[in-house]
């Protein structure tokens, strides 16, 4: 078994935990990362020893306590070695996404008033050199891997050379800059993705994340003995949060290659503990269920009917309602028949040991976490906000609540205000947005608490939180009916045909919806259906319309009528972060969608209007 000195109350930083772990056991693995095809460990001594060389590179760089310092790179072990790096000397660590556009990498930096960037490649860097004239505080741009361009003059500068003039600062000086770290000093400004208007900088303190540490070992939800994939952006507060949760229970963490190659990496690292947004459950669970009911015949109708009975038996939980005898029976009889092999199948997709999945950033569809229970495989689901340092309520092991996101984390409150928004209070809440004192007064109530945004309850019984929508998401029909949209799109989302759903309807007479749909899917009903042709083509085809249809209608079975989609279209194209309709983490910008579609919108109320014009006598 695994041991550590633990998270306590003497330490004043993140960094203090860290060198708890290497003076634990420093031979001991900390990560898991690919090299030369292969993964290999690498120890908490050598993860210390690697920022510290940072830490002396910057200082040496003139950077000081206190400045800000721009960090773009995808997630890997280079990522968190200049995170912890930056912290060591003193300074604050301001995450970009590697997504962002050259535009949006100005306005965090020179919002944050960043000295100098840390970017991973080439292509990272071209970004800041596309708008050097405008970066008045940013000193250097180190380049983490590769040969620099030489047209960077000297603004631009290799890794091995940063390094190198760190090796000047003596471990004294180092020491010094580790001595001032306070609990209350800023950690880090993360830029929330901005699903509206200009992102805002997050201001989270050392304090802020010594709390989620805490709170991670109090609950133990995450074992030393535990291996966990990572994939993630670590720009984002949903991994910074499972970094630190790695730090403080000091168990392994592997680095996925890329996105693209997740399901390799499970069966190369084994994990036994994975996070991720709902669209990678959604993906896995659209994969069992096209191969179940692509099996056709007896074993096809069997797992349809487990479908809806696992559907079914959850709904009448919620309702407090068992399933008939009939039903019971026969559902008892499909879990060993049919849930039993899909179990089987699922565990041996994620290395075989997973242990706990954990999902965030948004509402998991209740049908898919039933699934999932229902074939034994525990996904808990969590919610949190990057301004409450991501980690605020969680469902726990063996207790797993589905259709809520979980009690607070231990020292952390919840209550609903008057209007029915979530209010938030602990020690993991943001100490401010950076330089707007107008937003961060507007986010706090009179007495302290923060305003989420989020519309939701708290169960009587248990204290979990249940979250119905965003405050601002919510539509008011023009029949004065309040409806949380995210129900109904999950509803279609469910198959795996649909990637994205966006409804529509405030002020409306009625809903509409956009939807996109899963290429690989896609190709495969064309397959079946003797089609040919792009996505853009297969998109207009009727056959595929008229599948859609049946989709958006069993959705709408479920829903009440003035909760129903009565006109809907398919994109000619998915979603994409680089069509900006996607944040980086995967979540739809709505108010860019209602704007960029909104023709299409409009054109479903205008047709109805016409074609009630023209029946009128």
């Amino acid at each position: 078994m695994a041991t550590m000195d633990g998270v306590n109350g003497a330490q004043q930083s993140l960094i203090d935990i860290v060198r708890a772990q290497v003076d634990a056991r420093p031979d001991a693995t900390a990560a898991l990362v690919k090299r030369d095809g292969r993964y290999q460990g690498v120890s908490w001594a050598e993860l210390w020893s690697q920022a510290e060389a940072v830490a002396r590179a910057l200082i040496a760089a003139g950077i000081e306590v206190g400045d800000r310092v721009n960090l773009i790179a995808h997630t890997g072990l280079e990522w968190v070695v200049c995170d912890l790096g930056i912290l060591a000397a003193g300074a604050v660590t301001v995450p970009i996404y590697p997504s962002n556009l050259p535009d949006e990498c100005l306005y965090v930096a020179e919002h944050s008033g960043a000295r100098l960037v840390l970017a991973e490649d080439r292509e990272q860097v071209a970004k800041f050199l596309a708008v050097r004239d405008q970066l008045g505080e940013v000193g250097k741009v180190v380049q983490l891997s590769g040969t620099p361009d030489t047209g960077g003059e000297g603004w631009v500068e290799g890794f091995a050379d940063f390094l190198a003039a760190g090796e000047s600062v003596s471990a004294e000086q180092l020491a010094a800059r580790l001595s001032e770290i306070r609990p209350e000093a800023i950690l880090t400004i993360i830029y929330t993705s901005g699903t509206t208007g200009r992102p805002k900088g997050v201001v989270l303190t050392h304090a802020n994340m010594l709390y989620e540490a805490r709170a991670v070992r109090e609950l133990e939800l995450i074992s030393p003995d535990d291996i966990q994939l990572l994939f993630l952006p670590l720009a984002h507060s949903f991994a910074k949060v499972l970094e630190v949760g790695w730090l403080a229970t000091g168990h392994v963490l592997a680095f996925a290659e890329s996105m693209q190659t997740i399901r390799d990496n499970l069966g190369e690292v084994r994990p036994t503990l994975m996070a991720g947004v709902p669209r990678v459950f959604e993906k896995f669970y659209a994969a069992v269920v096209d191969k179940g009911l692509s099996a056709g015949g007896v074993a096809g109708r069997l797992f349809a009917k487990t479908l809806a009975l696992s559907a079914a038996q959850g709904e009448r939980e919620l309702a407090g309602e068992p399933l008939g005898l009939v039903d019971a029976l026969a559902f008892a009889a499909l879990k060993k028949l049919v849930l039993a092999k899909v179990r089987a199948g699922v565990m041996q997709t994620l290395g075989g040991r997973m242990r706990i999945m954990l999902s965030g950033g948004a509402p998991l569809a209740r049908k898919i976490a039933w699934f999932f229970r229902d074939a034994e495989i525990e996904v808990l689901e969590g919610y949190g906000m990057t301004e409450t340092a991501a980690g605020t309520t969680v469902n726990r092991p063996g207790a797993n609540q589905i259709g809520t996101v979980g009690p607070p984390l231990p020292g952390s409150r919840a209550r609903i205000a008057d209007d029915g928004e979530i209010l938030l209070h602990g020690p993991g809440i943001m100490r401010e947005y950076w330089r707007n004192p107008e937003a961060t007064a507007e986010t706090f109530t009179t007495d302290g608490w923060l305003r989420t945004g989020d519309i939701g309850s708290i169960d009587g019984r248990t204290g979990a939180l249940i979250i119905t929508d965003r405050k601002k998401d919510l539509i008011i029909t023009a029949g004065g009916k309040n409806i949380a949209p995210q129900r109904i799109e999950n509803l279609v989302k469910a198959s795996e045909l649909i990637s994205q759903c966006v409804v529509h309807g405030d002020r409306r007479k009625y809903l509409s919806a956009l939807l996109t749909l899963e290429e690989a899917q896609l190709l495969d009903f064309a397959a079946r259906e003797g089609l040919e042709g792009s996505y853009a083509a297969l998109a207009e085809d009727p056959r595929v319309r008229r599948e859609v249809e049946r989709i958006v209608a069993d959705a709408n079975a479920q829903l009440a009528s003035y909760e129903t989609i009565k006109k809907f279209t398919i994109l000619a194209a998915d979603f994409s972060i680089e069509s900006g309709e996607l944040t980086p983490k995967l979540s739809v910008k709505r108010k860019v969608v209602n704007s960029k579609y909104g023709h299409l919108f409009d054109g479903f109320y205008a047709e109805d209007f016409q074609e009630r014009s023209s029946a009128a006598p």
